[in-house]
């Protein structure tokens, strides 16, 4: 096994490809397959072909019978499915980018999305069988753990294989068990971080829109192009925004980052205090 919480189960090519993309997504020509592309975008695989049929969607290359969706085809979903959310009828939605087209801005806006929304999660997944789960975790590990770990987004199950979505968490998860931490209790302490994670996030995203974006937004009631046919937002806010994203995108971890660091210190200290306390109230005690 190697070093404590060490995990050795490697991926085949296939595992890789099959998990998502096959570069990693920073070039924009990731390639994914249909269910991965629908997976990562959070629509139903049938929503693809109709809004291919809408206008909405450009078609998939195919090699043989394979269909591969690029980090493009993944950023105009997002950007459907987030026009959708604010009201956008599907025929809406095809004008406003049919516009931008025309106007030669939609590629910015695209490379806006991938700027804002890209490289935040760097984690490498894990694929193996269950088999080789329950090697790992051995007794410690129940049936209901692992439909707490895939409920909270950890693992996706299909079949008899398992992927974790984070070697680094799949390792600190295991050097808790190995420290005697039951996996039931590691589990809720995840849910916990998520959703005090979420609160963060949201508190982040709230300053930099209001801050970086503008009360505007990127869309408004007028939609993605003024009425005199003008962009709403010009290249060069384009452009900031989209280097205000890269700038401040490290930030938001260090911040997070330095903050638990202190505030663990302060509570280790407390409790090592706690401790030597009443150790010593123990040994008065005693004598």
């Amino acid at each position: 096994m190697g070093s404590q919480g060490e995990v050795r189960v490697g991926r085949s090519g296939d595992d890789r490809r099959d998990s998502g993309r096959s570069d990693g997504g920073r070039s924009g020509g990731g390639r994914y397959r249909r269910e991965d592309v629908a997976r990562a975008a959070g629509v139903k695989v049938r929503n693809l072909r109709y809004y291919q049929e809408r206008g909405l969607l450009p078609p998939p290359r195919r090699e043989g019978r394979v269909a591969w969706y690029s980090d493009d085809h993944l950023t105009r979903l997002r950007l459907i499915s987030d026009l959708l959310g604010r009201g956008y009828s599907v025929n809406g939605i095809a004008e406003l980018l049919d516009a931008w087209e025309r106007g030669g801005g939609l590629s910015q806006l695209l490379g806006l999305e991938r700027a804002m929304t890209g490289d935040w999660e760097q984690e490498e997944p894990v694929t193996m069988s269950t088999a080789e789960l329950r090697d790992l975790f051995g007794a410690a590990a129940t049936a209901e753990d692992t439909r707490r770990a895939a409920e909270l987004g950890y693992v996706r199950i299909d079949g008899d294989r398992v992927t974790h979505r984070s070697r680094r968490l799949l390792e600190a998860t295991l050097t808790l068990v190995r420290q005697g931490m039951p996996l039931a209790e590691i589990l809720d302490a995840g849910d916990f971080v998520q959703d005090q994670a979420a609160a963060l996030a949201d508190r982040f995203v709230g300053l930099f829109r209001r801050h970086v974006i503008g009360p505007g937004g990127l869309v408004g009631p007028d939609g993605l192009v003024a009425p005199d046919g003008t962009e709403r937002l010009s290249a060069t806010q384009l452009d900031h925004i989209s280097e205000a994203a890269a700038a401040l995108r490290p930030v938001a971890g260090e911040v997070v980052a330095a903050e638990f660091a202190r505030a663990m210190a302060r509570r280790v200290e407390a409790e090592v205090a706690e401790l030597l306390r009443t150790e010593a109230t123990e040994r008065r005690t005693g004598q």
